[in-house]
């Protein structure tokens, strides 16, 4: 199925299922078409991240800040993923994708997906994102009260930090 396809079928269906709170996991069943193949027959590298993105449209809709999104024409945007592949999704196997919001601090959202199928992990990422208005990027403070959610300004885990530092030093 195209990305573009199954965008519009989790868009479709989001309204009837449970609305999420901000540390709560999203849950998408997929499965693996043939479009969705690389040369090695298995899913292409790409495709996990396009899957990704859903799972995040999915948490903005389920969680209510889309909304937000929408009204002040914000532009959610990648800044950097760290992705570990594990194993190879082969063609029609099913699989989901868990999203959730592990951290945050003042300007940058870390939310991680894990592809799972069978019970075991295939794909783990962690996602650096950013709601981007005409001003620049949406303080994380902003999005949380329009929320009404009651949360630290930062919670950002050891491991993410020690990322955030290596990627500092990455820059050109």
């Amino acid at each position: 199925m195209a990305p573009w396809l199954r965008l519009l079928k989790m868009a479709a269906s989001a309204p009837f299922r449970q609305r999420l709170g901000w540390r709560d996991e999203s849950a998408l069943t997929f499965r693996v078409w043939p479009n969705d193949l690389d040369v090695n027959l298995h899913m292409n590298n790409a495709r996990y991240l396009a899957v990704m993105d859903i799972g995040r449209f999915d948490l903005a809709i389920r969680c209510g800040f889309a909304g937000l999104v929408w009204r002040e024409k914000l532009k959610p945007v990648v800044a950097s993923a760290m992705v570990r592949f594990r194993r190879s999704l082969a063609p029609f196997q099913p699989f989901t994708l868990r999203s959730r919001m592990i951290g945050w601090d003042e300007k940058w959202l870390f939310i991680e997906h894990r592809i799972e199928s069978g019970g075991e992990l295939y794909c783990q990422a962690v996602v650096k994102a950013l709601l981007l208005g005409r001003a620049g990027g949406l303080p994380t403070a902003d999005l949380l009260r329009s929320l009404a959610v009651e949360a630290p300004a930062v919670e950002v885990p050891d491991w993410l930090a020690h990322w955030q530092a290596a990627e500092a030093g990455f820059r050109g």
